[in-house]
């Protein structure tokens, strides 16, 4: 099968690439760094491919720029599959957008109905954060000495995880919502980071901070947990941490 894996050189794209070649399937790498910009309109050649896996990601907890970075991709890929009659295309997401509209999810909400009311068969998977999530935290939260980490209940899951999911996925063809992805063990995210920047020797202090409004209470209540129903990948944290540092 040929699969172009959109956002293929980000924490889970490369390890979707990676597997999806061992597997012998051919893949194209869609993202800046190979030349490709999912932005622009009618950039895109997906000529011969059979699937699409979208993973792509965007630096911002601004809503109004994530929507416009997920819309503008999403279309580019969507109206490129259908002129070259791919037939599946990939989604992945976050447990428990729907429950916390905000900021980065907003606009991955409005992926998630825009591939989900395309033409092209589809299938959408939800997966918790993942492990690396803690020390992305930890190292755009520093004010000095100190990293103000989210009050947040996780249950992180190892990266490679969620990408031999979605290459199985790929593999079955379209299936619509599938059940979320999640960690083996809910965490809080201070602790994570906590034992992050003790496995990588950062120097400072750790302080959990409750987000006000509704947004930070979804982060403590569990709505960005996964749903009864979830798979469970095996990795912990720790494991993980053991095996990357």
């Amino acid at each position: 099968m040929r699969i172009a894996v959109a956002g293929g050189t980000g924490v889970v794209g490369r390890h979707v690439v990676e597997l999806a070649r061992a597997r012998g399937h051919e893949v194209d790498v869609l993202s800046r760094s190979k030349g490709v910009d999912l932005t622009a309109a009618g950039t895109v050649d997906l000529t011969g491919v059979e699937a699409i896996v979208d993973v792509t990601s965007v630096s911002t907890t601004i809503a109004s720029k994530a929507k416009a970075f997920f819309t503008a991709t999403a279309r580019n890929l969507l109206a490129a599959g259908q002129a070259a009659g791919v037939g599946h295309y990939v989604l992945l997401s976050i447990a428990g957008i729907d429950g916390a509209p905000f900021g980065y999810y907003a606009g991955k909400l409005e992926q998630e109905r825009l591939v989900s009311e395309g033409s092209m068969p589809w299938t959408i998977l939800r997966a918790t954060q993942f492990h690396e999530f803690a020390g992305q935290i930890h190292q755009r939260m520093k004010v000095g000495p100190l990293s103000l980490v989210p009050a947040m209940r996780s249950q992180p899951i190892a990266a490679r995880e969620v990408a031999s999911r979605l290459v199985d996925l790929a593999e079955a063809g379209p299936a619509g919502r599938v059940p979320d992805l999640a960690g083996p063990q809910e965490e809080r995210m201070a602790d994570l980071s906590r034992r992050w920047a003790k496995a990588t020797g950062k120097k400072g202090i750790v302080v959990e901070a409750a987000i006000p409004g509704e947004f930070g209470q979804a982060m403590r209540d569990g709505t960005l947990l996964a749903r009864p129903g979830a798979e469970h990948g095996s990795q912990t944290f720790d494991q993980w941490l053991q095996s990357a540092h």
